[in-house]
């Protein structure tokens, strides 16, 4: 064989710590609103598969969406899986719509749930894994915990809330601005009810804005504390000191909500899953710096929960 070509076949088949990595990739449509990346471990008969839940927003199977290119969740799966474990990644359906330029302006917080669910149900029909593992981040915590529910081997969550979606917002912009609350919070209340409501502040119109509206009205009737309570699976919640969105308290909410939860906090690492040494200027900036690796100890942490 050329000298040259076994160098390059050899450095294909190493990372940058020496360790093998075979496996391959495949793209796969589940349905015609959802694709994503299959990576299967190579030599592995029937290994365990991780199913990796995207956070909030139009978030693609790598953990990218405007503004924020850092790969997270590229790195996540491809660290898994060289670790001997089957990952599958996807975009969230509205990316695909952004895409093709057909929006659904109807989208619903259900319609998500329902895409995890068809995810797995694909995977467990396949029948080439010998166990399914549910990842969710951010709001993909949410969604993967319900979706998770009598499907799943186990899940685990990466930065996701202990509360419901409105419960969040008011808690967040009471530390931005204290005058907010009382009308955030009655908007809240007509949400609640079921009603649409133009009486909210202005500087808060992303939030409420008419076409929102219907999708925070269907994400705030779930309590993520109720639903982790009632997964009959090994659970694991983890979270970074630095994150930014979510605070290690969510995190120890949610442990205390499972007795089949273990908790992990990772000391530095922010809502991305990089470990940020600096202040707050460098925790933001990251979000866009896929050069960064994510959390080594993150790997290890849901790698061992998986195979052991």
């Amino acid at each position: 064989m050329n000298y040259y070509l076994s160098l390059f076949l050899i450095c294909f088949f190493l990372n940058v710590n020496g360790q093998e990595t075979y496996y391959s990739s495949k793209d796969i449509a589940i349905n015609t609103l959802i694709d994503g990346t299959l990576l299967v471990p190579n030599n592995t008969a029937k290994p365990k598969l991780a199913i990796i839940i995207t956070d909030y927003g139009p978030t693609d199977r790598n953990g990218n969406q405007n503004f924020s290119n850092n790969n997270a969740l590229k790195k996540l799966a491809e660290s898994l899986t060289s670790k001997g474990i089957a990952t599958f990644r996807y975009d969230k359906r509205i990316v695909k719509q952004i895409l093709k330029k057909k929006i659904d302006a109807h989208i619903t917080f259900d319609d998500y749930i329902t895409d995890a669910i068809s995810v797995i149900d694909y995977f467990k029909n396949e029948a080439s894994y010998s166990e399914i593992y549910i990842i969710g981040h951010g709001q993909g915590s949410l969604i993967g915990m319900l979706a998770a529910k009598d499907k799943a081997d186990g899940f685990i969550s990466l930065a996701g809330t202990s509360q419901s979606i409105d419960k969040v917002i008011i808690e967040q912009i009471g530390a931005m601005d204290p005058t907010l609350i009382e009308a955030t919070t009655k908007a809240f209340e007509s949400l609640k009810q079921g009603k649409l409501t133009s009486e909210y502040p202005q500087a808060l119109e992303t939030i409420f804005r008419a076409d929102v509206q219907p999708f925070i009205m269907n994400w705030m009737q779930y309590d993520p504390q109720h639903i982790i309570k009632s997964l009959d699976m090994p659970v694991l919640v983890v979270n970074g000191t630095k994150d930014l969105q979510v605070s290690v308290d969510e995190a120890k909410a949610l442990k205390l909500a499972s007795q089949k939860a273990d908790l992990k906090v990772i000391d530095n690492m922010n809502h991305v899953l990089f470990i940020i040494e600096g202040d707050e200027l460098e925790n933001s900036k990251s979000y866009n710096e896929s050069f960064r690796p994510i959390s080594e100890v993150l790997t290890t942490t849901i790698s061992e929960f998986i195979l052991n």
